[in-house]
């Protein structure tokens, strides 16, 4: 939508239903940026969905390809490829009578690395604090 304001130009543009970008007179402004993160992060936070991603990490797979690494029913898995598919974190392709998935970015196989990374740390301050506990509750002892 563009409108005319006075001799200046307001070019108004909503990506998805969550960022609305605005340039008037040559200023850029966003909105919603935080609500589509809180909605992604959102769509990321059920243990299936994440393996689901992870399994789509090495390339496309069919969902009886997916429903066979995971082990689970196709109706469990069909419902969180659907939560997925609506947030646009992956989308299905059909070959023959075949769907196959797909991560919608690539970016999602490194947030995932990240994650793990983060976990990793917090597992290991918490071994090390541990540690700390036991080695200062045996000075105590030796007092």
């Amino acid at each position: 939508m563009i409108k005319s304001k006075n001799r200046r130009t307001i070019i108004h543009i909503q990506i998805f239903e969550y960022v609305e970008v605005k340039f008037l007179g040559g200023m850029k402004v966003e909105e919603g940026l935080q609500q589509f993160k809180a909605d992604f992060f959102k769509a990321l936070a059920h243990p299936l969905r994440i393996r689901i991603l992870e399994l789509l990490v090495d390339g496309k797979k069919s969902v009886n390809e997916i429903q066979s690494c995971l082990e689970k029913e196709g109706s469990a898995v069909s419902q969180q490829l659907s939560v997925l598919r609506a947030k646009n974190i992956v989308y299905g392709i059909k070959e023959g009578k075949k769907v196959y998935y797909s991560l919608s970015d690539p970016m999602i196989g490194e947030l995932l690395g990240v994650a793990k990374e983060i976990f990793n740390n917090h597992l290991i301050n918490t071994i090390t604090r541990l540690e700390e506990m036991t080695i200062n509750g045996s000075d105590e002892e030796n007092i």
